[in-house]
């Protein structure tokens, strides 16, 4: 049987004890689930497979019996353990189609990132660039997901590039880890712009939820917890493009503050703002039940009054993955990202 048949049932009982009966979203269970297979091309988040919802009426299904909230919770742990032990361990790719491998980071932990360049390219260009983190709450997803971005840059006349990070399920390290690799990667791009055909002037940086997270690391100049110094970036992005992202991690409001300890406001972005930051693209569903569309408004909000140029679209109806739940968006949000990056002079003519 899928699990994920029971999971609505568990969870619409225990609504039931609490006082009344949903159907209930898969959506913010995706994850748990979203490795067993890279996702289809279209879905502009591509580290989540998809948003399942189920029709299962609890009160016509066996578990209806179980009256206790204890056994169900500890059946629910059982089903979760279930469904991490089936789904397939994720690997760290050494190689992507349609992209070349390149080392930022040898040694014990080797990491790489996967550069696609487009037609026409000659190591003389000095083409503008989108570096994409891929999304997965630094415990899941690789750059097999964000790959999809680097192609869709280069498909604009930039070099894509999808950097590979070190997450909780691949590497078992916190947080703190994958912000130290986004910014020692972004240095690396910038070092060696030349060998790429880069204008090192010219790189926007993206991501999605964990992955804008990260991505919103690499514009900032105070050093994180756990990042070494000699490997911060050597300049802010041009740009930045989010999409569902996390942008504070702090005890008062933030996501999952607890996987930060003690570091969970040092390493919230929204508190660490500089006075002058790149100019930013944000996408985020008004019904993201993962990440608040607060935290997309207080960074919007936070920017603008320093100054600083943040434009906010948000999503009506839209969830974490609001491409699968609002499918117009996905090709609206891309030609957002052109006309911005247009803006931006981040386009050939």
């Amino acid at each position: 049987m899928d699990p994920g048949f029971l999971l609505p049932v568990i969870l619409s009982r225990a609504k039931q004890q609490a006082g009344g009966y949903t159907h209930v979203s898969l959506g913010s269970f995706a994850r748990l689930r979203m490795t067993a297979a890279y996702p289809h091309p279209s879905n502009p988040f591509p580290s989540v497979k998809s948003v399942v919802k189920s029709n299962v009426d609890p009160r016509h299904h066996p578990l209806s019996l179980v009256k206790s909230p204890a056994l169900l919770l500890s059946f629910l742990a059982l089903f979760f353990a279930a469904v991490m032990r089936a789904a397939p361990p994720e690997t760290t790719p050494a190689e992507l189609p349609g992209a070349e491998s390149f080392l930022y980071r040898d040694g014990p932990v080797p990491l790489r990132l996967f550069v696609v360049k487009p037609d026409g390219w000659k190591a003389t260009d000095r083409r503008p660039a989108l570096v994409f983190y891929f999304g997965g709450g630094w415990t899941t997803g690789t750059p097999a997901s964000s790959i999809f971005w680097a192609k869709f840059a280069a498909k604009l006349g930039l070099v894509g590039i999808a950097p590979d990070y070190r997450t909780k399920g691949r590497f078992d390290t916190p947080p703190h880890a994958a912000v130290a690799d986004a910014r020692a990667s972004l240095r690396w791009v910038q070092v060696h712009a030349a060998e790429l055909g880069i204008d090192s002037t010219r790189i926007a940086v993206g991501g999605n939820s964990a992955g804008g997270h990260v991505a919103l690391w690499t514009a900032l100049s105070s050093i994180p917890p756990g990042s070494d110094p000699a490997e911060s970036p050597l300049a802010k992005p041009a740009a930045l493009i989010l999409f569902s992202t996390v942008s504070d991690t702090s005890p008062l409001n933030g996501y999952t503050p607890k996987r930060f300890g003690a570091d969970a406001t040092a390493l919230s972005p929204v508190h660490q703002l500089d006075a002058t930051m790149p100019p930013v693209l944000a996408f985020h569903g008004d019904a993201d039940k993962l990440v608040s569309v607060n935290q997309a408004t207080a960074l919007r909000d936070k920017l603008v009054a320093t100054g600083n140029r943040c434009e906010l679209h948000l999503v009506p109806g839209g969830g974490h993955n609001f491409g699968n739940d609002v499918p117009e968006w996905r090709e609206k949000s891309r030609e957002l990202m052109r006309e911005f990056l247009k803006a931006q002079r981040l386009l050939l003519p």
